[in-house]
C-alpha cells in the first residue's frame, strides 16, 4: 500500500478527539448535500414526466385548425385522410369553447369539448373513471372528479350548460342545454379534472349556434416522444393539409415545460450551496487535522518523506471523506425516494400537508432518477472536495520539520 494512502487511512480511524467528531460531521454534511440534490432533481424530473404523460393522455398530440380562423367543414372526410398518414393512430373532430355550467345554484366556467362519440375514446385516454362510463352520445356528458365535487354532481344527475353566445348575440337568445352526467373521470391532474366537460359535437354546435363544421381536428400518434419519428409525422400532416395550421403538443404546452426546466435548474443551483457548505466542512476538518498532526508531519519530513507524499496523504484524507459521503448520500437519496409517498402519507396524517393536489395539480409525488444526473452530482462533489483539500494539504506539506518539531 502506498505510504500516502496508508497515512490517510490511519488518520481516518475513529479516535476520541475533536478531529474525529469534525470528520464525522463533515461526512454527514456531504451525505445530506448529495442526497438532497438527487432527491430534488429526481422529483423535478418526475414532475416533467407526469405532466408530459397526463398531457399526452388527455390532450391531442397534433392539432389541425384553420390558418385564419373559421371552421373546418367535412370534418369526417378530413379525419379519414389524416388517419392515412403513417404513424397517426386516431383522428377526431373537436369543438371547444368556454361555457357556464350550473347545478343546484352552483356555477362554474369550464371548457366544453365537443367530440365525435365514435372517435373520442381513441383520442382521449381516460381509462380511469371514478364513476360511470365514458359515454357522450346524445345529450350526455363526462366531466372530471374535481369539477364534479365542485358542482356536487354524481352520475345520473343533470347539469345546465349556458352558451357564451348570449354575451355576443344581441338579437338571439340561446337556451341552456340540459346534459346528463354519464361518467366522472380521474386523470390525477387537477387542471384536467376541474376544467373540462366532454360532450358530443352536436351539443357543442347547439351551444355555439353552428349547423356544421368544427374548430379543429385532434390527432394521436403511436410514439409522440420519439422526436425523429414524431417530426416526420408532423411534416407528413402539414404536406397533406397545407392550408391548415398544424401545432404539436410541445408547441401548445411549451411554456409549462420551459417553466419546469427553469425551476429544476434553479432549485439545483440553490441546493448546491448546501454541498458547498459540506465541502467547506471537509476543508475545515483537514485544517484541524493538520494543526493537530504538526509534530507528526515534522517527524515524517525529518525522516525523509517528501512534501509531495505528505500533501497527497491529506488530499486523500479529504477525498475519501467525500467519496464515502457521496456514496452514502446516493444510497440515502434512493432510500428516501423509494419511500417518498409513504413519508408524505405519514406527514399528512400528522397534519402536515406537503403535497396538496389543489396547489401542485397532481395526485401523488412523481420522481425518476436519471443515472447521468447522479453521476454528474457525484463527480462534481468529489472534484470540489478534492480541490478544497489542497489548501490544508499544501499547508501541511510546506511545514519546516525543525519548526514543526519545536512546536511539540
Amino acid at each position: 500500500m502506498p505510504f500516502s494512502l496508508f497515512l490517510a487511512l490511519k488518520y481516518l480511524k475513529p479516535k476520541r478527539s475533536v478531529a474525529s467528531v469534525v470528520t464525522l460531521v463533515s461526512v454527514i454534511g456531504v451525505i445530506l448535500g448529495v442526497a438532497i440534490i438527487i432527491i430534488v432533481r429526481a422529483v423535478m424530473t418526475g414532475f416533467g414526466d407526469m405532466w408530459r404523460e397526463k398531457i399526452l393522455d388527455f390532450k391531442p398530440h397534433i392539432t389541425v385548425s384553420p390558418s385564419s380562423g373559421g371552421v373546418i367543414e367535412n370534418e369526417q372526410a378530413v379525419c379519414t385522410r389524416l388517419e392515412m398518414v403513417p404513424g397517426v393512430v386516431a383522428a377526431s373532430p373537436g369543438l371547444e369553447t368556454r361555457v357556464l355550467v350550473e347545478h343546484r345554484r352552483r356555477v362554474v366556467a369550464p371548457m366544453i369539448i365537443g367530440t365525435d362519440p365514435q372517435r373520442a375514446k381513441r383520442v382521449m385516454k381516460l381509462d380511469h373513471l371514478a364513476a360511470g362510463t365514458f359515454n357522450v352520445e346524445g345529450d350526455s356528458a363526462v366531466l372530471g372528479v374535481d369539477l364534479a365535487d365542485e358542482l356536487g354532481v354524481m352520475v345520473g344527475d343533470d347539469i345546465l350548460v349556458y352558451s357564451p353566445m348570449n354575451l355576443v348575440s344581441k338579437n338571439e337568445i340561446y337556451l341552456p342545454e340540459r346534459l346528463k352526467i354519464t361518467g366522472i373521470y380521474d386523470s390525477g391532474q387537477r387542471d384536467f379534472d376541474s376544467g373540462f366537460v366532454i360532450t358530443s359535437i352536436a351539443v357543442a354546435r347547439d351551444l355555439m349556434g353552428m349547423k356544421s363544421g368544427v374548430y379543429s381536428i385532434h390527432l394521436k400518434v403511436d410514439d409522440p416522444q420519439n422526436q425523429a419519428k414524431f417530426k416526420k409525422i408532423v411534416n407528413d400532416v402539414r404536406m397533406l393539409v397545407p392550408f391548415y395550421s398544424v401545432r404539436t403538443w410541445q408547441e401548445i404546452d411549451s411554456q409549462l415545460f420551459n417553466a419546469l426546466a427553469v425551476e429544476k435548474n434553479m432549485m439545483v443551483i440553490l441546493l448546491m450551496f448546501i454541498t458547498v457548505v459540506a465541502i467547506f466542512c471537509v476543508m475545515n476538518t483537514l485544517i484541524v487535522l493538520t494543526v493537530q498532526k504538526t509534530d507528526e508531519v515534522g517527524l515524517l519530513k525529518a525522516l525523509g518523506f517528501s512534501s509531495w507524499q505528505v500533501m497527497v496523504a491529506f488530499v486523500l484524507h479529504g477525498w475519501i471523506q467525500c467519496l464515502v459521503g457521496t456514496l452514502l448520500g446516493i444510497g440515502a437519496a434512493m432510500l428516501v425516494l423509494e419511500n417518498l409517498q409513504g413519508l408524505v402519507v405519514v406527514l399528512s396524517r400528522l397534519g402536515v400537508e406537503v403535497f396538496p393536489k389543489d396547489i401542485y395539480g397532481l395526485a401523488q409525488i412523481p420522481w425518476r432518477v436519471i443515472p447521468s444526473e447522479v453521476v454528474v452530482v457525484a463527480a462534481s462533489v468529489i472534484v470540489f472536495c478534492t480541490f478544497a483539500s489542497f489548501l490544508p494539504a499544501w499547508r501541511a506539506a510546506r511545514m519546516d520539520p525543525v519548526t514543526a518539531l519545536r512546536k511539540e
